[in-house]
């Protein structure tokens, strides 16, 4: 086992927690939480599949949850980026 491993795996167990954590906090549908998990792990190729899983004519939810996560993803990165130059010596 390498250092990757160990960082990949922790990785998924948090982000598996807190998804699991938010959805049952909410009350969300269990859909919702597999196509959000994949499109945080896979990305918006594999998002529709799993989507399209549970139901086909949800696959174009799968895809609009994915584009959704990365527009919202991109921002935040952004943000992060500026509080940290706001902290930087």
């Amino acid at each position: 086992m390498q250092a990757g491993d160990i960082h990949t795996g922790g990785h998924l167990a948090t982000t598996g927690g807190l998804l699991l954590s938010v959805a049952k906090l909410i009350k969300a549908p269990f859909f919702f939480v597999a196509v959000g998990s994949q499109a945080n792990v896979g990305g918006a190729a594999s998002a529709p599949i799993v989507a399209a899983a549970f139901h086909p004519a949800l696959a174009p939810v799968g895809v609009l949850l994915a584009v959704l996560g990365y527009a919202l993803g991109t921002y935040c990165a952004w943000f992060c980026g500026l509080l940290m130059q706001a902290v930087a010596p």
